[in-house]
């Protein structure tokens, strides 16, 4: 495993709180804030800024729905993720700079050539490309999750955490509104083309950036061949990834616990919108609010996310951001009795944003701490997918929740909607404490 550079010796004399500070300093960690920002950026070119395109050019709304299905390779990229961990890359300049570079190239060129078409005439064109657009990002997010955990020590994943959930962030502030006000002033192609340009941040950290250490069990084996070597392959590229996770102790109440961690949050989320317009608030506002306060209360709550991971442990950090995370929740009961109030508003805005960011960063450090580094891709695509599971199921269900029981009890019924799994972690906690990597490198070392 890397040893973090610089933090061993500034340490010393300082205290628990501003060790945890200076791993914000590192070079390692510095490196993933601008991959957080190649990460984020694609994402609203297929979807709200697409949206605002097509908008302008007078596209249905059946039509402007229809392409929210381009996102599709984000919630299945767990099942390609095996093909990027274990095949050599295009570019033989290491396993995931290599795979980085290649995709990244292949991410500016789709993106530079949707800019180019006409929604007016080209929509099925479009189409094409925004999924391939969408399936490179989701490939890229993969390499770069792989990366980030590979390239950190356990002790690290807190503020690399911290870092991607900032980059990100900062990316869909720039590829949304940054991108809508290039368009207005220059046209949408130059818009994208700003967008495939600023892609290159990704690729320059890969290209200078350290390449992660391959372990021995990820070694490739050379002796079979034929179909020997298809069957050797399966097994060490889609078989072994899922069995190694499955030989862990408790592993299905981890899976449970993955899948319910942000289920309260999720459904707050869902009907916050139909929330702000029932009580009177316009887009304007919202918008206003959500963009100001809103990314500002995310990055504070990610990097302060991080500090306390790094501080605590990553269990008993995700023990104090989950309960923040619920408690957050309460902020929407005083905008609902509260009423039409701006001030409520951002304060709720604010709440949700920083409460939601710590427990983000909590949960990607523990994700980043289950996986086994010969399989990282693979078993961190898996494991950010269950946790995006949560969010799916509720979608549908939370407007029925709230009209049958009125937003006073449904987000008050969100408050505690996961405290099931917090119990279910605290049990966890008290049986394997130890996080999955901290305790293979004791092994190991």
């Amino acid at each position: 495993m890397p040893v973090a550079e610089g933090v061993t010796v500034e340490g010393k004399g300082m205290t628990a709180w501003q060790r945890s500070f200076a791993q914000y300093r590192d070079r390692r960690v510095l490196l993933i804030l601008p991959l957080g920002f190649a990460s984020g950026l694609p994402l609203l070119l297929t979807f709200s800024t697409l949206s605002a395109w097509f908008a302008t050019a007078g596209v249905s709304r059946a039509t402007i729905g229809a392409f929210a299905l381009v996102s599709t390779p984000y919630a299945l990229k767990f099942l390609w993720s095996p093909l990027i961990d274990r095949l050599p890359p295009p570019i033989p300049i290491g396993r995931r700079r290599g795979w980085g570079i290649a995709i990244q190239v292949a991410l500016i060129a789709a993106t530079l050539a949707l800019g180019s078409c006409n929604p007016k005439v080209d929509l099925t064109h479009m189409a094409a490309l925004a999924v391939l657009v969408a399936f490179l990002s989701a490939s890229q997010d993969v390499v770069i999750d792989a990366y980030r955990v590979e390239i950190l020590t356990p002790d690290q994943q807190g503020p690399g955490a911290a870092m991607i959930q900032t980059g990100y962030r900062i990316a869909m502030l720039v590829s949304g509104a940054g991108a809508l006000i290039i368009a207005a002033r220059f046209g949408w192609f130059a818009a994208y083309a700003t967008m495939a340009a600023l892609l290159s941040v990704g690729m320059l950290v890969f290209t200078f950036g350290p390449e992660p250490a391959i372990p021995p069990e990820a070694e490739p084996h050379t002796n079979a061949r034929g179909w020997d070597a298809v069957r050797e392959w399966l097994v060490t590229a889609v078989t072994e990834p899922f069995a190694d996770f499955m030989r862990r102790p408790m592993w299905p109440a981890i899976v449970i616990f993955i899948v319910g961690y942000k289920l309260g949050e999720a459904m707050a989320g869902v009907m916050a919108m139909p929330l702000y317009i029932s009580i009177g608030f316009s887009l304007n506002q919202i918008a206003a609010v959500s963009k100001l306060v809103g990314f500002f209360a995310t990055v504070i709550g990610a990097i302060i996310g991080g500090v306390v991971t790094s501080k605590l442990g990553v269990m008993r950090a995700l023990i104090l951001c989950g309960i923040l995370q619920s408690a957050g929740n309460l902020f929407y009961v005083l905008q609902a009795v509260g009423g039409h109030r701006l001030d409520y508003l951002a304060l709720c805005v604010a709440a949700e944003n920083l409460t939601g960011a710590m427990a983000g960063t909590a949960l990607v450090a523990y994700l980043s701490d289950l996986c086994s580094p010969a399989f990282t891709a693979t078993q961190y695509a898996l494991l950010s997918s269950l946790a995006a599971v949560g969010r799916t199921m509720v979608a549908s269900s939370g407007g029925v929740l709230a009209d049958k029981l009125g937003w006073v009890p449904f987000f008050l019924l969100t408050t505690v909607a996961t405290i099931p799994a917090l119990l279910l972690l605290v049990w966890i906690a008290r049986r394997d404490p130890t996080p999955w990597r901290k305790r293979q490198d004791s092994i190991s070392a």
